[in-house]
């Protein structure tokens, strides 16, 4: 390393520095930066992308075979040999059939379905990105297509292709290019697709039919049994625990393992990626949320009776939590801004799902709000430092 560059904290501060010596033989076209707020310690923007992607793989991978494990099932459940359509002349061509056990059948199956809406956000938020760079004449810097991918992986596997870029567009453009680009958006980008898709087109994004590929069939997702008969309505719907930890349940094609978001989580933080404050106050106050919830309400509200480690696993709430609230440009900077950003999250969380009777989820709109007040907590914890130096100090 040359002489006064950063070095990591982070326990994995060998793997940080070999990262920034990748970059350094092209400064420019890897995306370092040499002014803040970027420069925190060895690592560059560009390693800082390719460590978040290879913390999320492991959800994309899983989210690939559980897709095609279910549409794999429903469809020997309906009787059929094959999937229609272009999926199944190509799954014939390749000399895999529709058998839900196995692997690989299952994996292609449901790659077949993610691909196309991933490189729909892809395409779309690669234009609009080159668009901007070359009307403002500045280089071009992208995140690896992370941002199209944790936004591909929330969304149902039926989502229409011209929907997931819409949705891009819109992330990509109203909430990160219209404020300079990369790094210096206030809210998840997206996040604030999704949530543009969730109020725009509800019929293709929420619902019972949007999370089966074969038409006729329908089932809610856990969490929205759920809202509607408490944790009965999920046994009885034969789901248990362990199936919503380990994320074999419908659900976005990526989001629905808690088990892999942990694993991403550990990734991020010992790399020093990710804020571990951010998590864990997500989770205390997920939790918290809960239970006073449940001691308040009852009776009153279904979701109620799902206990507090149900709601860690269900949903997206891990996914959320791990991979988009830490984003590093719209989440708060400040260590005690962390700590009730995060709480922030969890609670809001809960309180949509608990008390809300119509919206199941709650993680999504809980993240893009704690984004607007993330400055808020760092200027508010910068002024209580500010004023105890003072005291300090006379």
């Amino acid at each position: 390393m040359p002489d006064g560059a950063p070095r990591s904290r982070t326990p994995f501060g060998g793997l940080a520095r070999w990262l920034h010596r990748i970059d350094e033989t092209r400064p420019a076209a890897r995306g370092v930066t040499g002014a803040a707020p970027h420069v925190r310690d060895a690592l560059s923007t560009r390693s800082l992308w390719v460590v978040w992607i290879a913390a999320v793989l492991p959800c994309a991978l899983f989210g690939l075979w559980n897709v095609g494990r279910l549409a794999n099932t429903e469809l020997a459940d309906a009787g059929l040999a094959a999937a229609p359509g272009w999926r199944g002349a190509l799954l014939a061509a390749l000399g895999l059939g529709v058998d839900p056990g196995g692997v690989v059948a299952c994996a292609v199956h449901g790659a077949l379905w993610f691909v196309p809406v991933f490189l729909a956000a892809l395409v779309a938020a690669r234009i609009w990105e080159l668009a901007f760079a070359l009307v403002r004449q500045r280089p071009f810097h992208d995140d690896f297509g992370l941002t199209p991918l944790l936004f591909a992986l929330t969304l149902p596997p039926t989502i229409p292709l011209w929907q997931s870029a819409l949705g891009m567009s819109f992330g990509i453009v109203l909430a990160r290019e219209v404020f300079g680009g990369l790094g210096r958006n206030f809210v998840n980008a997206a996040l604030a697709g999704r949530a543009f898709l969730y109020f725009a087109y509800p019929n293709q994004i929420h619902g019972d039919a949007v999370w089966h590929t074969v038409d006729g069939v329908t089932g809610a997702t856990p969490l929205a049994r759920a809202k509607l008969g408490g944790l009965d309505a999920i046994v009885d719907a034969g789901f248990a625990w362990s199936d919503a930890w380990l994320g074999t349940v419908p659900g976005g094609m990526g989001s629905t393992s808690a088990l892999l978001c942990a694993l991403g989580a550990v990734v991020l933080i010992a790399t020093g990626v990710a804020s571990w404050r951010v998590m864990a106050g997500g989770v205390l106050g997920l939790v918290g949320g809960v239970l006073a919830l449940a001691a308040l309400g009852g009776e009153a509200w279904p979701m109620a009776s799902v206990p507090w480690h149900w709601h860690l696993a269900l949903g997206g709430f891990a996914f959320g939590l791990v991979f988009m609230a830490t984003d590093p440009a719209s989440a708060a900077h400040t260590n005690p801004g962390r700590w009730a950003y995060g709480v922030l999250i969890g609670a809001m969380t809960a309180l949509v799902r608990v008390a809300n009777p119509a919206y199941p989820e709650g993680v999504m709109m809980a993240i893009l709000f704690a984004n607007v007040l993330a400055p808020l907590f760092d200027h508010a914890a910068i002024a209580a430092h500010a004023r105890r130096r003072a005291r300090r100090h006379g």
